[in-house]
Parts: structure tokens; C-alpha cells; sequence
């Protein structure tokens, strides 16, 4: 299993956002999450991704216990909420930053993901100009240009047009047949139905099949 989730409960302020979840996640399959605002998808995603620290349970992301082995899921790259970028740099600046974090890939890398995603590496238009959906198709950029195992992405489609759906379902299916384990959580039931090959719901902090 790539992402193992064991009975994790979560409370803030009294108030229950998750109540024993467990989640399995194979290699080369998307999962999809599927609730209302306020079920508990984005807690449960920060939880895995190591933001947030459960009360009760323990979580795994490709053999290493989040919170005892790591701090945070290891080679996974995450979309949660939306992408925080500096405005005045241009897309291409903003990831040349974060690559300068753990400097695994040089400039015509990053070139090849703006490309992937369709946006302009040579665009010079600050990310404080960029639409909705070029903000998200930047925020996939920065997800994915380190080539990651895991996916964790809240929302990607939010902002998009139609044509970016299509164009961001496409992208999803060709990192999954490149062998990427996809945790995505969204309130379309087509993106679900079109993506994953496994849905849960979540209800009040409660996950089901």
C-alpha cells in the first residue's frame, strides 16, 4: 500500500472532523473523495500530508509512519486550497524558487511541466494576472515537477473552463498509466466517475465506500 490511513479521529474545538477514518491506496490508481464542504476531505488530506496531527491513529505514506519516521508524506506532491505564490514573479520564476528547495531538477525540467500543463514558460505575465484556472494549472505544475509517487490534490478543477477540465483529466490519467498513486477530492461526481477507480464518501468525518 502507498497511502495506509488506520483508524485516525481528529477533534478541534470540541467539535469531531474525523471519526476513525481508514483508507488503503495502491500504486497506479486515483481515489477519489467525494462530500460536502465541511465533511472532513481537506482535514484528512492535511493529516496525510503531515500539516495536521491526529488524536487517535496512524498514518503511512509509502512504508514511512507520518509523525514518528517523518514530519511530512514523503515524495508527494500536494495541492491543498489554493496555491500560495509569490504575485509579482511569473510562473516560471515562482517554481524556479521552490525547485531551489530540494534542487532535483533544473530549469528545462521545469520548462517541460509549464508545458505539460499548458501554460507559457516563457510567459512573462505576473501570477497575480493569472486567472483561476492558470493559477490551478500552476499549482499541478508545482505538484507534479519533481516527478513524485503520490498525488494529494484538493480541488484541482476548481476555476477551470470546461476545456481545462478536459485538458486537467487528461493530465491526472497520464501521471496514474505513469504509475502515480492519486488521492483526489472533489464535489464533482463526473470528475469522479471519469477518474477514479475507487470512491469514498465522507459524511461528518465519517468515510465510507
Amino acid at each position: 500500500m502507498v497511502i495506509e490511513v488506520d483508524s485516525v479521529s481528529l477533534t478541534i474545538k470540541k467539535q469531531k472532523i474525523l471519526d476513525k477514518v481508514s483508507l488503503n491506496c495502491e500504486e497506479g490508481k486515483i481515489y477519489g473523495l467525494v462530500g460536502r464542504n465541511g465533511s472532513g476531505k481537506t482535514m484528512l488530506m492535511k493529516c496525510i500530508c503531515g500539516f495536521i496531527k491526529p488524536d487517535e491513529g496512524e498514518i503511512k505514506v509509502l512504508g514511512k509512519k507520518i509523525g514518528k519516521d517523518c514530519d511530512f508524506a514523503p515524495d508527494t506532491g500536494i495541492i491543498i486550497e489554493t496555491p500560495g505564490f509569490i504575485g509579482h514573479y511569473s510562473g516560471f520564476k515562482n517554481l524556479k524558487l521552490l525547485a531551489g528547495i530540494n534542487r532535483k531538477i533544473n530549469d528545462d525540467k521545469i520548462r517541460e511541466v509549464m508545458e505539460f500543463v499548458g501554460l507559457d514558460p516563457k510567459m512573462k505575465k505576473s501570477v497575480r494576472k493569472y486567472s483561476l484556472g492558470m493559477r490551478q494549472r500552476l499549482g499541478l505544475a508545482q505538484a507534479i515537477m519533481e516527478d513524485p509517487k503520490v498525488l494529494i490534490l484538493d480541488e484541482p478543477m476548481n476555476g477551470l473552463d470546461k476545456e481545462g477540465v478536459e485538458d486537467m483529466r487528461k493530465y491526472l490519467l497520464k501521471l496514474k498509466a505513469e504509475g502515480k498513486t492519486i488521492l483526489i477530492a472533489s464535489h464533482s461526481s463526473e470528475d469522479i466517475a471519469v477518474l477514479c477507480d475507487e470512491t469514498h464518501e465522507m459524511e461528518k468525518g465519517v468515510l465510507s465506500n
